[in-house]
């Protein structure tokens, strides 16, 4: 494997252990029903949570992490081969939509609970004696899926990479294929010698 798709890995490897990493942290210091104070006057007050500032980074470096991947392997549908062989292709193929689908959602994920999370300080209105927090598993739920699809989007990008390099038609393969103008051996050539007074004798029969 050449050294610039194993950087590429290893960064974007990185990238989903910090995503997953800052999800797990956000979803251990989301605002819990238990912090919420009731007040007699109906009205929610939100303590100072760590999720919002967790969730947002997560979701930076996951969308980094994407494009990252995405710009180093390119169009999938680009890069198609001709050619009979198109089991890399499907791989990649499948791998590509279904990285996108993850990402969107984990995107959405992190991002929508760290946004719910930013209430601190606030009296919010309650309505049936319930005050509205983010629910249990959403960013646990974003990070698992940021770890989906960056490990998809390493499989896609690692099978186009391997493709090509071996793609039948490349110039490494043109080793041992005649390129040059075809050598014809010359032909064995006979003298013959013919007397001078042929001709003339002809023309006097």
């Amino acid at each position: 494997m050449e050294k610039k798709v194993l950087l590429i890995c290893f960064s974007v490897g990185f990238l989903a252990v910090v995503t997953a990493a800052l999800g797990f942290a956000a979803e251990a210091k989301r605002v819990k029903v238990s912090d919420v104070k009731l007040s007699p006057l109906g009205t929610c007050t939100y303590p100072r949570s760590a999720a919002l500032p967790l969730g947002v980074t997560a979701g930076v470096a996951l969308m980094v992490a994407q494009v990252i991947i995405n710009t180093a392997a390119g169009c999938v549908c680009c890069k198609r081969n001709p050619h009979p062989s198109t089991a890399n292709w499907s791989i990649a193929l499948i791998c590509f939509v279904v990285s996108w689908v993850t990402f969107i959602i984990a995107f959405l994920l992190l991002l929508t609970g760290a946004a719910l999370n930013d209430q601190h300080g606030e009296e919010k209105m309650y309505f049936g004696n319930y005050c509205f927090v983010v629910k249990a598993g959403v960013f646990a739920g974003g990070a698992v899926l940021s770890l989906a699809s960056i490990s998809l989007g390493i499989i896609y990008y690692i099978t186009l990479s391997s493709a090509k390099s071996i793609e039948p038609w490349g110039p490494q393969n043109n080793q041992g294929i005649a390129m040059g103008t075809p050598h014809i051996p010359p032909q064995n050539l006979q003298t013959v010698f013919v007397p001078e007074d042929t001709y003339n004798r002809r023309q006097f029969t």
